[in-house]
């Protein structure tokens, strides 16, 4: 019988530590040439569209500095956005890790709001945003691989 938080013996077809991970790596499709998967398309729409909402936002809001914003602030904002797209359209792998950078902090930042919902409509707004959010960042972490995969060959490894 085997208890689950005991170590467990290795035996000959199950994978010493480390090799599962090579294993795993040697499965890993590499990108072909202008290939951009679901999960990455949807990165590059949702940068592009918060760059223009962030723009619209600092353009059309009377009183920004009052509200703790600024034009410059929010052009600059936006240009990181607009970067990061570019970079992902590109499949550069830095861009998709600086994307999924953000997307955790909206999921850390999400779920705070969470436990301050004062109703409904705003809890399940919050549930729908972690939701999301946690679903395109788990996505992306094959995105990010093949991209590595693509980057560093087939026989050199990742470590």
């Amino acid at each position: 019988m085997h208890i689950p938080w005991e170590p467990e013996l290795a035996s000959p077809e199950r994978p010493q530590r480390g090799q599962r991970e090579d294993l795993l790596r040697a499965t890993l499709e590499p990108l072909r040439e202008d290939e951009r998967p679901p999960a990455l398309l949807v990165a590059i729409a949702v940068c592009i569209l918060l760059a223009l909402a962030v723009i619209l936002g600092a353009t059309t809001v009377h009183n920004l500095s009052r509200r703790g914003g600024s034009l410059p602030g929010g052009v600059f904002l936006a240009i990181v956005l607009l970067l990061l797209g570019l970079g992902m359209y590109r499949r550069r792998y830095w861009s998709v890790l600086g994307f999924e950078a953000l997307l955790a902090f909206q999921i850390i930042v999400t779920s705070l709001a969470l436990v301050v919902a004062s109703t409904i409509a705003a809890a399940a707004i919050c549930m729908v945003g972690v939701g999301l959010g946690g679903w395109l960042f788990w996505k992306l972490i094959r995105v990010m691989g093949r991209i590595q995969a693509d980057e560093q060959g087939p026989q050199e490894t990742l470590r």
